[in-house]
């Protein structure tokens, strides 16, 4: 089987994953145009518009983003995606995430996780996640679901200079 980095069909009780399309940036927009959200990011001024622009198009030609939505009203919630897929070490990366504030809390980033990650796990036996060195309450996060800090890497994003991360890792067993 090959492994779909844009499934159109992946939902739970929560949220829906719908293909990130070029004309989803101003309503995602609205989520993201929150300083609060992106105080422990790498990149602080993401909630800018030109600065979310950037990291749009890096979504946009990634061909593994998501539109993250409410299953019941259909409300945007925020934007995750695969990338980076190995078939030789059987891989793959789940990141870029961010959940509007009123998420926060809820379930819904672990419903995330666990909707992609058992999409993934069909496929592959490792799933990794780079996080900020400085976003702490993602660190967290990774860990109640059982992430394992393995190493410390400089991530250069798309057209931005290169943050440090942690490298956290899944496996399948």
């Amino acid at each position: 089987m090959k492994f779909n980095l844009q499934p159109t069909n992946l939902q739970n009780e929560l949220i829906k994953l719908i293909p990130l399309q070029e004309t989803d940036f101003e309503e995602l927009y609205t989520v993201a145009n929150d300083e609060l959200l992106w105080e422990q990011h790498p990149n602080k001024l993401r909630y800018q518009k030109p600065v979310f622009q950037n990291f749009f198009e890096g979504a946009i030609q990634s061909k593994g983003a998501f539109f993250i939505r409410e299953v019941t009203t259909n409300q945007p919630i925020g934007s995750s995606r695969f990338y980076d897929y190995n078939s030789e070490t059987n891989s793959i990366l789940i990141g870029y995430t961010f959940i509007g504030r009123e998420f926060w809390g809820n379930g819904y980033n672990k419903a995330l996780k666990k909707l992609m990650m058992d999409y993934a796990f069909q496929y592959v036996d490792t799933i990794y996640f780079h996080i900020g060195a400085n976003n702490i309450r993602s660190q967290k996060a990774m860990e109640k679901i059982g992430g394992i800090k393995i190493e410390e890497f400089e991530v250069e994003y798309y057209g931005e200079d290169s943050k440090l991360n942690y490298i956290y890792r899944i496996n399948k067993k």
